[in-house]
Formats: structure tokens, C-alpha cells, sequence
């Protein structure tokens, strides 16, 4: 296998979409250490494993001796990406920018190499650019071409608002790669007309244009919708070890290989060799604890990962909770009472036996009695209860 080969595939490992990849070869053949920009807007103040599916590609391109340019949006993130979006976003203001992108900075070393890493602010030239130089780039691109992208066609068509500031976003995106220089950008594959404006506006100022690399979005805990805080469903990379260890237990098997191939590090054909032995008729849950432990090492340590790895053995393990368990997802909406929570999950067949249960200390979560009939449970909580000996199942509330 040749060095640009090998580098192909690691690059390829996880990714959407390479475009073009003739010019990424052509890129990598110059032998020059490439500059890999990927930009986050400081939308809130801490990550999740969803947000680092593109910082771990970012570390992959570090592996190969290239630099990364990890920009935040300080700049656009007052604006709001409208990506995906069937509504204009609310704009942040300067104050929560600010704040959220030095928590983003905290975190992404975790991940990144700091000594091939170039932290940027888009409002270092974007304010410079002025507001000639805005009318200047928005001469770049016509109304139809905007309305090419797809979600902004789809509220057109349904004669939802799409406010004039909105067309500006993917422009400043673009431009972004103009100032870096960017050889390659990343991008979720929501993100791909916003990148390939970059192409084009490189093109118009004169240089080699980016080659654009997508990256699928990850499923959250319900293993349905793209992982987001607002929906409940998400892993904060700051969440406690014992948090983080229980919820990637909790996914199903199928979405652990997600998982394994968009956020773990090792080897592509060791994660070949594990997806064999489940088979085979390896345990699934052996295989989930390592990826648990590699994810909690991650981002808070290695003794930290042993403890979790010991204080769920201790809660799950030794209660002797079966293999297959149900496992549901339930709406909280404002806050869901254990009661209920018992009822709906068919582990009682009504509230007045939810209540009994309860009072005769036959009720468990997580491994511990539950003695609160008033308990209330919140959205983003995973867990598992248990009713008598034999009932259990694996709750997710979003």
C-alpha cells in the first residue's frame, strides 16, 4: 500500500463524501503539511460526542502531519446557520459568543494536538471586510443559486419567512476559506452547499479551490434523531465518567458500531475483527465497555474510565439485570414522575400498582431502591428499572 493510499483510507474511514477526491490526491502527492479548516459556531457552552465526529477527523488529518485550522464562529455564530433549519435560528449575542468559545477552546484539546492546531476567530476579518466589503461578497452569489439549498427551497416553497441575513451565512462560510487559505474544509453532510461556496469564492479570489469533506451526523441515545442537547438525546464530553459510561452502554448494539467507526481511534481493521467475534458469538456488551472505557479515557482519564468501569459492573452487573432488556424511549416534556414513567414502560399495569411497588421497595433505578413516590425524572436521563425480580427496562427520556 503506498503512503497516499493509506492516507486515503484513514481519511475516508467514517466520511460521507469526498469532493473532488482526484484533487485531494493531487493535494496530498505535494507532500506539504495541508491546512484542514473546520469551523464551529459557539452555538452553546460544551460539546458532545456528536460535535466531535469532525474533530476527530480533524485529529486524523494531524495524524498525517497536516495542520489543522479549528475555527470558531464568533463572528457567523451572531448571525445563525440556518442548515437544517425549517425556521430562522435566533442570532447569539457578542457576550454568549464569547463566553461559549472559551469552553470550546478547553475542550477540544482533549482531542486535537495543540502544537498542529491554529485556533481562529472569523470576526478577526470578517469585521475588517466592512460594510463595502459585504456588498462586495454578496455579489459573489445570485438568489437562485441560494435557493438551490435545499432547506432554503423547502421554506420557500411553503412560504415560510427566510430573512435576508440568512443568505449572507453561507458567504461568510466561504469567505472564511478565502482568508485561511484552506486546503480541505469539513463539514457535517448538512453542511455541504455552505461548503462548496467556499470552492467558489476561492476560485473568484484567485486560488486553488478546497477540497470539501462531509461527515455523516451522529445518531443520539434513541438512535432516530441526530444527537442534540435540545432533544435530550446527547453524551456531553464533560458529563461525569459514570454519565458518559452509562449512556454508551445503553445504545442499542446496532448503533454501537456507529459509534465505533465515527468515534473511536482504533484500528479500522481491529474494529473489523471485534464486529466478527460478536459474530461469532462474542457478548455484544464486552465489546460496548470497551468503546465505554476508550470514551471516558477520552476526555477524562484513565483511572477515571477504570472507576466507571467498576461503579457499573457494581450497579448493573452484579443486580443481575438480563441481557435483553427492553429498551424505550419516553417523552418528559416538563418532567416525568417515576410513576408514571413505571406505567408507560409497562413495568406496572397501572399507578396504583406503581405506588404499591414502591411502598414495598420493589422498585429500583440504576441498581438503587427507590423510596420517593414523588420522584421526578428530566429529559436526557438513560436509566434502568427494574420492578420485582424478573421486570426491567431501559428507559430513555427525552
Amino acid at each position: 500500500m503506498t503512503e497516499i493510499t493509506a492516507a486515503l483510507e484513514l481519511i475516508k474511514r467514517g466520511a460521507d463524501e469526498i469532493l473532488i477526491e482526484t484533487d485531494l490526491v493531487e493535494k496530498l502527492k505535494t507532500g506539504r503539511p495541508l491546512r484542514v479548516k473546520a469551523g464551529f459556531d459557539p452555538t452553546a457552552p460544551d460539546l458532545h460526542l456528536g460535535h466531535t465526529v469532525l474533530i476527530n477527523k480533524l485529529r486524523h488529518f494531524q495524524d498525517l502531519g497536516h495542520q489543522v485550522l479549528f475555527l470558531i464562529g464568533d463572528f457567523t455564530g451572531m448571525i445563525g446557520d440556518p442548515s437544517g433549519k425549517n425556521s430562522t435560528r435566533p442570532p447569539l449575542t457578542r457576550e454568549q459568543v464569547i463566553e461559549n468559545a472559551k469552553t470550546y477552546q478547553e475542550q477540544v484539546f482533549k482531542i486535537l494536538d495543540p502544537a498542529k492546531t491554529e485556533v481562529c476567530f472569523n470576526s478577526s476579518w470578517m469585521e475588517a471586510l466592512g460594510a463595502s466589503g459585504m456588498i462586495r461578497l454578496a455579489a459573489q452569489h445570485t438568489v437562485a443559486r441560494m435557493l438551490e439549498r435545499d432547506d432554503f427551497s423547502k421554506r420557500y416553497a411553503a412560504q415560510q419567512p427566510i430573512a435576508i441575513h440568512e443568505f449572507l451565512y453561507p458567504l461568510c462560510q466561504g469567505y472564511d476559506s478565502v482568508a485561511l487559505k484552506a486546503d480541505i474544509e469539513l463539514g457535517g453532510t448538512d453542511q455541504r452547499f455552505n461548503l462548496l461556496v467556499g470552492r467558489e469564492l476561492q476560485k473568484h479570489y484567485g486560488q486553488a479551490p478546497q477540497c470539501v469533506l462531509t461527515m455523516p451526523l451522529l445518531e443520539g441515545l434513541d438512535g432516530v434523531n441526530k444527537m442534540s442537547k435540545s432533544l435530550g438525546n446527547y453524551i456531553g464530553i464533560y458529563e461525569p465518567p459514570a454519565e458518559i459510561f452509562g449512556k454508551v452502554m445503553s445504545v442499542s448494539d446496532e448503533l454501537m458500531w456507529r459509534y465505533y467507526d465515527l468515534l473511536s481511534f482504533r484500528p479500522a481493521a481491529e474494529i473489523s475483527a471485534m464486529r466478527d467475534s460478536v459474530g461469532a458469538g462474542r457478548n455484544p456488551r464486552d465489546v460496548k465497555v470497551l468503546l465505554a472505557q476508550e470514551l471516558v479515557s477520552r476526555f477524562h482519564g484513565v483511572v477515571a474510565a477504570g472507576k466507571a468501569l467498576e461503579d457499573f459492573e457494581t450497579r448493573f452487573q452484579r443486580n443481575a439485570i438480563p441481557e435483553d432488556i427492553p429498551t424505550l424511549t419516553l417523552v418528559a416534556g416538563g418532567g416525568l414522575s417515576v410513576v408514571a414513567v413505571l406505567k408507560q414502560a409497562g413495568l406496572t399495569a397501572s399507578t396504583s400498582e406503581a405506588l404499591r411497588m414502591i411502598d414495598q421497595g420493589g422498585v429500583r433505578l440504576d441498581g438503587d431502591k427507590v423510596v420517593d413516590k414523588g420522584l421526578t425524572l428530566s429529559g436526557g436521563v438513560t436509566a434502568v428499572l427494574q420492578v420485582g425480580k424478573r421486570k426491567f427496562a431501559r428507559i430513555t427520556l427525552v
